[in-house]
């Protein structure tokens, strides 16, 4: 698109730092928390995954949508981010799977985009100040108006944005991995030994569904208020607490229904804000971090094992906080040393941070849904042996 066709498009911060660029994807104005992301691949993922939801991403990858987008490649029913900000974009992609072109999809999803800024300067900013609230527009280039509605905007800190995400009825899931894409061969080898699994829907991405199901769980996805009552009557193996967005302190019922289950003794495996709910659960308490962890390769790891991870989170156990005569720390992430996942100490209760079904992002830590399988299979043969 030629720069004479371009729609000039304003980017504020909440403490009064100003981008002017150009607009792609809808047009209008969006507030919401900025973040930034460093992968530079997989930026329809990242659009469509709950746990964005509420924010403004940053890509620091240079150039956007060049491959365009295809239904394949949503974690969710649709965008879920606020807004998105680029350097470049691209307006006719060229891939074999592409169906559409990324503004062209945007503008359809109403998702408002800004680029043509200096997206390293913007980065510098945030991991400088930290993350902050800030709006994109084309309806309103005044620098103060646009700022004042920014400042009213309620900060990410004590959100529950769960309830705008989860699952309003209960369903079951039963896709695995499609042939074409699965990287691990040794995943079916489950099939034929059936293990029922209830996930609590913080706001699952999809190909964490698609994981279960390809080590041959069979899937049951229910409502974040479901009470424990409803979840134990399913019968399940296992129960698994998924990824989502804002504060996990704010998510209340979550974490109360957690500690409930925790009495259930069935295996529990949490990914990212199921991590977190965990964490509360067992007496843990969480604090936002100045920037996240937003990118496809974050190290992970402890005990000389290191695995790249994708992760995608504002918060963070705090280790001072977790019981130790209970629970140990699994995994750090090995830039900052926060805590990356806990293991239960007697029980099969276990979490990361990370998202080891990627999707974006390495494989390294798949192994983790085979330890959730196996856990279920122990607990299953333990039962067995009960009863005989």
């Amino acid at each position: 698109m030629p720069l004479s066709d371009a729609i000039p498009a304003l980017l504020v911060l909440a403490d009064g730092t100003t981008y002017r660029g150009w607009s792609f994807g809808a047009l209008g104005t969006a507030i919401g928390e900025v973040v930034f992301n460093t992968g530079m691949t997989g930026y329809q993922e990242v659009l469509t995954d709950p746990s964005y939801r509420g924010q403004i991403v940053i890509f620091t990858y240079p150039e956007l949508g060049n491959t365009g987008v295809n239904p394949e490649d949503e974690e969710s029913s649709h965008p879920q981010v606020r807004g998105a900000i680029a350097r470049n974009i691209c307006h006719r992609p060229s891939n074999w799977r592409s169906t559409q072109s990324l503004p062209d999809y945007l503008k359809q999803q109403h998702i408002p985009g800004i680029y043509g800024i200096d997206t390293r300067n913007l980065t510098r900013k945030i991991r400088t100040s930290g993350a902050m609230n800030g709006g994109i527009s084309t309806a309103i280039l005044d620098e103060a108006e646009l700022l004042e509605q920014v400042q009213a905007a309620p900060n990410m800190a004590g959100l529950n944005l769960v309830r705008e995400v989860t699952t309003s009825t209960a369903y079951e899931w039963s896709n695995p991995t499609i042939p074409a894409w699965e990287f691990n061969q040794e995943a079916g080898v489950n099939i034929g030994e059936s293990f029922t699994v209830v996930a609590l829907d913080f706001g699952v991405k999809r190909n964490i569904l698609r994981r279960l199901a390809s080590y041959g769980c069979r899937v049951i996805v229910v409502p974040a208020d479901t009470p424990p009552e409803a979840i134990l009557n399913h019968n399940p193996d296992g129960i698994f607490l998924s990824n989502g967005p804002g504060d996990p302190s704010a998510v209340t019922e979550g974490i109360e229904t957690a500690k409930a289950l925790l009495l259930s003794d069935k295996p529990i495996f949490g990914i990212c804000m199921g991590h977190q709910i965990l964490g509360h659960a067992l007496g843990a308490e969480t604090f936002k971090l100045k920037f996240g962890h937003r990118g496809l390769n974050q190290p992970a790891g402890l005990q000389q094992r290191v695995e790249i991870t994708s992760q995608n989170h504002s918060f963070a156990i705090d280790p001072d906080s977790l019981p130790t005569a209970v629970v140990e720390v699994s995994h750090l992430n090995l830039n900052d040393r926060t805590v990356a996942g806990v293991r239960h100490k007697s029980l099969p209760i276990f979490s990361v941070q990370y998202h080891p079904e990627a999707s974006p992002g390495p494989h390294d830590a798949d192994y983790l849904f085979e330890q959730f399988v196996q856990s279920m299979r122990t607990a299953r043969q333990a039962a067995i042996a009960k009863v005989e």
